[in-house]
């Protein structure tokens, strides 16, 4: 292997600006939805107008698979269960039990309010319908964004739910086994063998084997990121998932061994994924340059993924002058996967704003959330963190208001009303008050 070369980002002395100008001088990866929304509108409408025979069609050309439907059938699960590893069934059966523990935490009781005697505003949570879960299926496989997507969605009280995976030529045209065991292990029977853009259109529109969803969510490649712009306002979405981050913090207490296994663990999912280090250390980051190449070393997908990844515009290490000064660009950037690695690491974290999830000292590291930390892992990308949370129980519940007042709480009030419906020159939102009083204004008691 040639020798690695991690860019570096010298933002000390007076070289931290603030605001925009700071975000310009961060890395990040080439994205483009915007581009891909013109290649996928034709598929998703090509999906709308011939169902599931454009579904078919798709999958041979795309996955070089002859499919005769869609939908998966029930004894392809029950079979991939039976076959699974034991010893991987077990490690997705504690991955299912520690995020049920935590998504179950997350439920919200109807909370009534009262405003004035006699005047009540209640606030319940009712979950959407019916979603459309997608599990990726390209480099790697993904049973974990199985349990990350079905967990908060059966917790929520999701009544129907459906799961979209890619169709694998070397298995027949199902989806990977893996996947279909963890819908299986979940209590999962609606599966569909159908990816990117195609899939989302297929819970968009719906097609003659699935009915449309109210809600598409799970990680994809940038034309699943494109489709679920395309239908926003159709269908409710998590949101439009980029190339995965970690961004970590570090001073001088951080183990570079540990630094530099963090960063490759996430340059291995794909050659745009993003590694980022900050530190006021140059000590740490020239140790934590040469303790990458014996790791990557050891490791595999070394040229086809963690090299280009490592290497490429979206990865760096930044020097900064100290913690406070780390914490203004680690907030700038957002990071879907924000580790601390400093002195008194859970102070730091307290004070981070933007992050999609904080791991938080030198054993909490991102690969633990993937799997069995019970948090979360479908997890806000490309600086969204700034304005968007990762997948929660809450991403799957509407609030309602329920309004309920009386004659007199009403009379109470009425002035006002028919005052603030007057000055927006809307006279007929008064005139609704005043019937209800003989179209009078109440005196206000």
């Amino acid at each position: 292997m040639h020798s690695l070369s991690l860019a570096r980002i010298d933002l000390r002395g007076d070289a931290l600006p603030e605001g925009g100008a700071l975000r310009d001088l961060l890395p990040r990866a080439e994205f483009d939805v915007e581009a891909a929304l013109e290649k996928v509108r034709p598929i998703c409408e090509d999906v709308h107008h011939r169902g599931d025979a454009a579904l078919i069609e798709y999958a041979q050309k795309f996955d070089g698979v002859q499919l005769d439907h869609v939908r998966v059938p029930a004894a392809a699960l029950t079979d991939a269960l039976d076959r699974l590893d034991p010893a991987v069934r077990a490690s997705l059966e504690e991955s299912v039990r520690r995020a049920r523990t935590v998504h179950r935490a997350q439920r919200r009781a109807p909370h009534t309010t009262q405003v004035v005697p006699g005047g009540t505003v209640t606030e319940k949570w009712v979950p959407v319908e019916r979603v459309g879960l997608y599990a990726p299926g390209g480099r790697s496989v993904y049973p974990s964004s199985v349990i990350m997507n079905v967990v908060p969605a059966q917790e929520a009280g999701v009544a129907s739910i459906a799961l979209a995976s890619p169709p694998q030529k070397e298995y027949g045209g199902l989806p990977h086994p893996t996947i279909l065991a963890a819908c299986a292990l979940l209590g999962v029977d609606e599966v569909y063998a159908a990816g990117g853009a195609q899939a989302v259109a297929m819970f968009a529109y719906g097609t003659e084997s699935c009915p449309p969803a109210n809600m598409v969510t799970g990680p994809g490649n940038i034309w699943v990121a494109a489709a679920k712009r395309y239908f926003t306002g159709r269908i409710g979405i998590d949101t439009e998932a980029g190339p995965t981050e970690i961004a970590i913090l570090a001073d001088d207490t951080a183990d570079p061994v540990h630094v530099a296994a963090d960063l490759i663990s996430q340059a291995e999912h794909d050659p745009l994924a993003a590694a980022v280090l900050v530190t006021d250390s140059a000590e740490l980051a020239d140790a934590v340059a040469k303790e990458l190449e014996p790791q990557i070393a050891a490791t595999k997908h070394v040229e086809d993924r963690i090299v280009p990844a490592l290497e490429g515009r979206q990865s760096a290490i930044v020097l900064v002058d100290g913690v406070d000064e780390g914490l203004r660009v680690v907030d700038t950037y957002g990071a879907e996967h924000l580790e601390i690695q400093t002195a008194d690491a859970a102070a730091v974290a307290d004070r981070v704003k933007n992050a999609g999830a904080i791991f938080v000292g030198p054993f909490s590291p991102v690969s633990l959330g993937d799997y069995c930390a019970g948090s979360n892992h479908v997890l806000p990308t490309g600086g969204c963190a700034c304005h968007s949370s990762g997948l929660s129980v809450q991403s799957f519940l509407r609030g309602l208001h329920i309004v309920d007042y009386t004659r007199d709480a009403l009379a109470d009030v009425a002035h006002h009303v028919v005052t603030l419906a007057d000055a927006e020159d809307l006279p007929a939102h008064g005139a609704a008050v005043k019937a209800r009083f003989g179209w009078k204004v109440p005196e206000s008691k």
